[in-house]
């Protein structure tokens, strides 16, 4: 059954995805990152060529070429497709993203907004009242 993770309090929600998919790559783990809204994708996908001062998170987009899809690690989506084979989905949409259950898990990141805190909190009452296992992680602020 899916593993739903949530983790609360992010002052940067796109920085706190790059360091989730970090941990992904690092556990050789596919991840996929969805967002409904494209730009921030392209936030994102800027900011995992230049999260780590040494190296990049290897990424791309579900649209490019098949080939490159099916070897990256990291893949950002406006849409969670259902043919592919990823171990967890990162959700950057402020409602639940279909097919989250085909998913080992799921992540959310709920930020310091009183609107994405309530967005955050009805995701989380959803999943709890479907049965699925909920982690919870408060970030530290700094």
């Amino acid at each position: 059954m899916t593993e739903i993770f949530f983790y609360s309090g992010a002052a940067d929600k796109l920085l706190v995805a790059c360091r989730l998919c970090a941990k992904a790559l690092s556990q050789d783990t596919r991840i996929m990152v969805y967002a409904s809204d494209q730009q921030i994708l392209e936030k994102l996908d800027k900011l995992l060529w230049t999260f780590q001062p040494t190296s990049f998170l290897p990424h791309c987009f579900m649209h490019d070429e098949t080939a490159l899809v099916s070897s990256t690690p990291i893949v950002l989506s406006d849409n969670v497709a259902p043919e592919t084979d990823y171990a967890i989905l990162l959700n950057l949409h402020e409602q639940c993203p279909p097919d989250f259950a085909r998913f080992k898990r799921v992540i959310e990141i709920a930020g310091q907004l009183p609107e994405d805190k309530a967005s955050a909190r009805k995701r989380y009452r959803h999943y709890q009242q479907a049965g699925f296992m909920l982690h919870h992680h408060q970030l530290q602020q700094h």
